[in-house]
């Protein structure tokens, strides 16, 4: 049976015979002896193959180039070289697929810029070997987490006739079945989001949690937005406020210590590349991951964030923080992780820029909404204890303009046997962009779609 490279290096015995397949990084011929390394995805180092040149024939000597697959019969013997303690000693070789001269990763330093422009071939490259096998480990990290703690896995649907936030940037469906009948009897959309199906479920299972893709037809083309991109939405019965950050806190420090346990290559290998590094103030990927795992989050009301942002000296934001009520912005958010030395919880935001199902506080001016804030990225997290008191979350919604009619099914929820609820949401792309250091979205995602492109 074919191994894969991680399997021999760090479990095959010496002196065994092995299967192994792969796609060539580099050849070079040395003193009569040639020298391949090959990768096969299952780590981020690559394997060296040694072989006498009697092996290789002039074609195969053509054929054995950068990007051309492979597949060899050798044997496993402690490496003469540095970097690695094991290599294969060729016996035989057979070049599988070719790559002509035209093959676009040589072995060279590649801008992540062009590695976007053929996306298809980019999981080839060092660096996205290294962010997609962490954002492997987030995925796992996250259903680890939840299952471990007595949450239920729970699909909500993808196609919806709801807009669960209000923001009216919805991807409608063409769902005609002929002389203008919808498919649904209604409008449907693609969904902004699990969440008010994943409330309907907590308040009768107790703790469930959705993971899964969600649409957002924002007219965007900045390094933070995707049309398509993955979300962790979990809801808890019986939960305040309080409750919803502790949760998030440990959430974040639980995914990060997974990835650091298990993908420490990967994050020795990003940290070593000078984009990955942090502009803002110099400190390492390593760093940053280790703060955020071991320090407790910093939390502060967006009234202090308020103060604390319109009392900044020197440089002058792009968007002025001219009064109390204003939308914080990734300028503001970064900068208070940066002014308080750490992640930040910003919580009790004024309930005009929020969404209508947050909980309402005593003040009659601010809901009890949270979001956490890290360093070099901003906001990863948003939630909120949900407004489970069925008149004022009817009172909101009318104020709102949002239909009582349509949204009767969610006020059900509220008139029986209501309790305090909360939840977040957590974007999959998001966290990958922290941990990994990645400053575009689009690096993080296997097919990004965004605004003209859906390529793959």
């Amino acid at each position: 049976m074919i191994k894969t490279i991680k399997e021999i290096l760090r479990h095959a015995s010496l002196e065994s015979k092995v299967v192994v397949g792969g796609w060539i990084r580099s050849k070079r011929d040395s003193k009569g002896v040639v020298f391949l390394d090959i990768y096969d995805g299952s780590q981020q180092g690559a394997l060296q193959l040694v072989g006498d040149p009697s092996l290789f024939t002039p074609t195969l000597q053509r054929q054995l180039t950068p990007g051309a697959s492979v597949l060899v019969n050798g044997i496993i013997r402690a490496s003469q070289g540095r970097g690695q303690q094991k290599e294969v000693i060729i016996e035989t070789i057979e070049v599988v697929g070719e790559a002509p001269e035209n093959y676009p990763l040589q072995p060279k330093r590649h801008t992540l810029d062009f590695l976007r422009t053929i996306q298809h071939l980019r999981f080839r490259a060092s660096t996205f070997r290294a962010v997609f096998r962490i954002r492997d480990k987030i995925c796992y990290a996250i259903h680890r987490f939840f299952h471990e703690r007595d949450f239920l896995y729970l699909h909500t649907p993808i196609i919806t006739s709801e807009d669960a936030e209000g923001a009216g940037e919805l991807f409608e469906l063409s769902n005609q079945l002929g002389k203008g009948r919808p498919f649904f009897g209604k409008p449907a959309y693609l969904t902004v989001s699990g969440q008010l199906a994943g409330e309907a479920a907590a308040l009768g299972l107790g703790r469930i949690y959705t993971f899964g893709p969600t649409f957002r037809a924002e007219n965007s083309n900045t390094t933070r937005h995707l049309a398509e991109f993955w979300m962790v939405e979990p809801e808890m019965a019986f939960c305040d406020l309080q409750g919803n950050i502790e949760l998030a806190e440990i959430f974040i420090k639980h995914i990060i210590k997974t990835v650091m346990d298990e993908c420490p290559e990967e994050i020795a290998f990003l940290e070593k590349q000078e984009k990955f590094k942090i502009k803002r103030s110099n400190i390492l990927l390593q760093e940053r991951l280790v703060q955020v795992r071991d320090e407790p989050f910093i939390r502060i009301t967006y009234t202090k964030a308020i103060e604390l942002l319109q009392a900044r000296q020197g440089k002058k934001f792009q968007y002025p923080i001219d009064k109390w009520g204003v939308d914080l912005q990734t300028e503001h958010e970064q900068y208070l992780v940066h002014k308080l030395g750490g992640p930040v919880v910003v919580t009790d935001y004024p309930k005009d820029v929020k969404a209508f199902y947050m909980r309402q506080n005593e003040d009659n001016k601010t809901v009890a909404a949270m979001d956490v804030l890290l360093p070099g990225v901003g906001e990863v997290i948003g939630g909120s204890q949900r407004e489970e008191r069925y008149d004022q979350l009817k009172a909101v919604m009318q104020e709102k303009g949002i239909s009582l009619k349509k949204m009767a099914w969610y006020l059900d929820t509220r008139r029986f046997g209501s309790v305090p609820h909360s939840g977040f949401g957590l974007g999959l792309a998001r966290m990958v962009q922290f941990i990994t250091g990645v400053d575009n979205i689009r690096d993080v995602v296997p097919f990004p779609r965004t605004p003209g492109h859906a390529e793959g």
